[in-house]
């Protein structure tokens, strides 16, 4: 189940709000600028399913995004048991970073987690199947798909060159709770 972990960005130890009610989550995401719905997902995709196979399963909803949006680019992220390199994938994402561009994901299986800074907290979002998430441009995050990584997750870009990160340099991240404490005990 979804869930959103608010801490006091110098306080990584005390939650401040931790909740798995979607409408509470939706709103306190919607209060800094990110947009969070839930999708019903449709079907199950076996781990070799095509692009094409899970972008038509969505076509309408990824053609709403794409237009309210203006993304240009769509594709698919897949890891899976059988995915090389893991370690590696999982550390490219891990550090404090900025885009210039809007972070558009609906999780189509698996889970992974948001952290985004912003006015002096750090949201923790669990997101996911079914969930949408838009984190909007030069909004300082970092993401955490977890050590065992299981995710499918459909991308939208504004640009061809598609996930381009600006690092901020900052150590934050490592003083914050990883992907097992979000999918951990039950929030209160």
């Amino acid at each position: 189940m979804s869930r959103l972990t608010v801490f006091a960005d110098t306080a990584p130890d005390t939650p401040l709000l931790d909740t798995q009610d979607y409408s509470e989550i939706a709103a306190t995401l919607n209060d800094i600028g990110v947009r969070f719905e839930r999708w019903e997902a449709r079907e199950a995709f076996p781990s070799d399913a095509s692009q094409e196979d899970v972008l038509a399963a969505y076509a309408d909803e990824v053609k709403r995004i794409c237009d309210e949006g203006g993304y240009a680019t769509v594709d698919i992220i897949r890891v899976t048991e059988d995915t090389p390199n893991k370690p590696a994938i999982r550390a490219k994402f891990l550090d404090e970073h900025t885009h210039s561009e809007d972070e558009v994901r609906f999780f189509i299986e698996g889970a992974g987690v948001f952290y985004l800074r912003v006015e002096g907290k750090v949201h923790m979002v669990l997101c996911e199947q079914n969930d949408l998430i838009s984190v909007p441009a030069n909004t300082t995050h970092w993401f955490d798909m977890g050590p065992d990584a299981r995710l499918a997750a459909i991308r939208f870009f504004n640009n061809e060159e598609g996930w381009v990160p600006n690092f901020t340099g900052s150590g934050i991240a490592s003083k914050f709770p990883e992907f097992d404490y979000a999918v951990g005990a039950p929030a209160a």
